[in-house]
C-alpha cells in the first residue's frame, strides 16, 4: 500500500516559510521548463541540421544537372552553328533566367518586414522590467 503524502497544515506555517515553499516550487519549475526546452531545441537543432544538409547536397545535384544540360545544348547547338555561337546562346539563356530570378528575389525581399509583433510587445514591457543603463555607470 503506497502512502500519499498529505499536504501540511499551512496554518502551522509562518507567511514567510510558505513564500518560500512558493519560491523554491516556482524555481524548481522553471528550471525543469528550461531543460525540456533545451532537450527540444537539441533534437529538433539534430533535425534542422540534417534538413539542411540534404538541401546541400539537393543543390549541388541541380547544379550539376544544370551545368550538364547546358553543356548538352551547346553541343546540340554546336551541330547547327559555330560553337562559339552556341555558347553565347546558352550564356545570354542563363543571363535572362538570372535576371528574372533576381527581380523575383529583391521583389520577396522588399516585403520582409522584420519582426514586428515583437518589436510592439517590446515596448510594452513596463520600465521596472527594463535595465536602467544608468545603474550601470
Amino acid at each position: 500500500m503506497t502512502s500519499a503524502r498529505m499536504p501540511d497544515d499551512v496554518s502551522q506555517h509562518s507567511f514567510g516559510e510558505l513564500l518560500n515553499n512558493v519560491a523554491v516550487d516556482l524555481s524548481t519549475l522553471l528550471r525543469q521548463e528550461i531543460e525540456l526546452a533545451k532537450a527540444e531545441a537539441r533534437v529538433e537543432a539534430r533535425k534542422a541540421g540534417r534538413a539542411g544538409g540534404m538541401f546541400a547536397a539537393t543543390g549541388l545535384a541541380a547544379h550539376m544537372m544544370l551545368l550538364f544540360l547546358s553543356a548538352a545544348l551547346w553541343a546540340g547547338l554546336s551541330n547547327v552553328m559555330d560553337a562559339g555561337w552556341a555558347a553565347l546562346i546558352v550564356a545570354v539563356v542563363w543571363a535572362v533566367v538570372g535576371a528574372v530570378l533576381y527581380g523575383s528575389a529583391r521583389s520577396t525581399a522588399a516585403q520582409f518586414r522584420g519582426l514586428p509583433r515583437t518589436a510592439e510587445t517590446l515596448k510594452d514591457i513596463p520600465a521596472a522590467v527594463k535595465p536602467d543603463s544608468r545603474s550601470l555607470t
